[in-house]
């Protein structure tokens, strides 16, 4: 398929694709409500707990005094007040770029480290997880499913949404709201769920376009490590071992806060705020003992002094210099690309896809890059997700679609057809689509993720497809 916005077959994809996903809601997925009901109460009786310790505290009461009343500890606005105006705290984030404005929000306040904090942010996690997500399956189930609506009419990159609840912004990342969220989903009795993702999909994608050959080196290389890569010159250490705990987390950080941000339009100052989020430094000069330990129990403030790296200024000025490497020489030809779509924008007023989609309207500059690689990268995982539902009636499976949370397809298994399942699913998402959508250009991979049978959805471990 040719760069057209003319094409049957993004129609086609997208009536196709609907039906398939509302296939998919019409399966639904099981919830336990008695768990529902009792991990609301849990969480209730653990939230009232911390906000009583935290009355106690001087910190509170001299707050209260403060404000002559109750304060509200659900304002951010309120408590950056009370920390940075009346206590004198020093700020260690800001929410701009002059630094007049300090940040109250999460993170801001883990790099303050006061015990009182501490509290303040296990209460809203708790609250989000109680209230945004158990309160929405309790709300939305019917008869013990969950039926939540996948769209594709709501986005402007043609990508797809969620609601009613919102499937695809179920937590992930924080361990304990993941597990407490995630045991309330189940697969129908007697069987199993599986998730399966795409491994850098958007990545993937994006060479399709630009075909950068240093990128295109590390994407068909498996032995190849660009983020392990960028790491080690982020963080200046010359016997960079991915396999080491302490640094497979800076892989993490480079991967997460400065590779994929600028992949997205993103830049130096940002990426420092991110990068400094997972390495526990300070928005402000660094001391000796701060931060992540390295092998060896260096701490990373130590490492970076010693690289003469002394505050999150000289580390912004360091990652000046990355940023600049990384489109200049890294990764030149991307850059230059870059540069060309964004100008034709400007001739034009669109931008169009390998998928037959057109974008047009005001964009800025990151969405003028993000938006056709961004919706090309769904319309893959949607391709896929529409072949399955196709096969798996056309054989009369047990195993049923049931929703799809960004690269990530999620089933509900029966254990018999395990195998087979496991098989055609890697045969359409790394064999079937690259040979339908032939402007792909290197490998794709998946990777699945398995519960066992009547396990909830917190239960998953990672499963090697066949």
């Amino acid at each position: 398929m040719t760069i057209n916005p003319n094409t049957a077959e993004a129609y086609k994809l997208f009536h196709d694709g609907i039906l398939a996903l509302g296939r998919a809601e019409q399966q639904g997925m099981r919830i336990d409500l008695d768990y529902v009901g009792e991990a609301k109460e849990k969480l209730t009786k653990r939230i009232l707990k911390i906000e009583h310790d935290l009355h106690q505290t001087s910190f509170f009461k001299h707050w209260q005094h403060i404000s002559k009343g109750k304060p509200n500890i659900g304002s951010p606005l309120q408590l950056a007040n009370f920390l940075y105006n009346v206590k004198n705290i020093t700020p260690q984030k800001y929410i701009d770029k002059e630094k007049k404005k300090p940040s109250s929000d999460d993170e801001a306040l883990k790099l303050l480290q006061l015990p009182e904090l501490d509290m303040i942010l296990s209460i809203r996690k708790l609250k989000k997880a109680r209230d945004t997500y158990l309160e929405a399956f309790e709300r939305e189930q019917v008869k013990g499913y969950l039926h939540p609506f996948f769209n594709l009419h709501t986005v402007s990159t043609y990508r797809s949404s969620s609601d009613s609840p919102n499937f695809q912004n179920i937590p992930k990342r924080d361990k304990e709201v993941m597990k407490l969220v995630r045991d309330a989903i189940y697969p129908r009795p007697g069987h199993q769920l599986m998730a399966v993702d795409f491994s850098k999909l958007e990545v993937c994608i994006a060479v399709a376009y630009h075909h950068d050959p240093t990128m295109l080196k590390y994407l068909r290389s498996p032995s190849s490590d660009m983020h392990g890569d960028m790491a080690a010159q982020i963080f200046k250490i010359d016997d960079f071992n991915k396999h080491l705990p302490e640094h497979k987390l800076l892989r993490n950080a480079a991967k997460n806060s400065f590779v994929f941000p600028q992949f997205y339009g993103d830049y130096y100052q940002n990426n420092a705020i991110g990068l400094c989020r997972w390495i526990e430094l300070p928005h402000t000069a660094w001391k000796t003992g701060q931060g992540v330990q390295l092998p060896g129990g260096k701490y990373i403030s130590n490492h970076l002094k010693e690289q003469g790296i002394n505050s999150f200024d000289g580390f912004c000025t360091h990652l000046q210099e990355i940023e600049s490497d990384f489109w200049k020489r890294r990764f030149k030809v991307y850059g230059k690309w870059k540069e060309k779509v964004q100008a034709e924008y400007l001739v034009n007023g669109y931008v169009d896809s390998y998928t037959g989609f057109r974008f047009k309207g005001e964009m800025n500059k990151k969405e003028i890059i993000n938006y056709p690689v961004q919706g090309a990268a769904f319309h893959c995982l949607l391709w896929c997700f529409i072949q399955l539902d196709k096969f798996f009636a056309e054989k009369g499976w047990k195993t049923r679609l049931i929703g799809q949370i960004h690269d990530e397809v999620v089933l509900d298994v029966a254990p018999e057809e395990l195998l087979k399942v496991s098989k055609i699913v890697k045969r359409i998402t790394t064999v079937d689509l690259p040979r339908a959508f032939k402007w792909i250009n290197v490998p794709l991979s998946v990777a699945a993720d398995l519960g066992p049978v009547d396990g909830s959805w917190a239960s998953l471990e990672e499963y090697p497809l066949p």
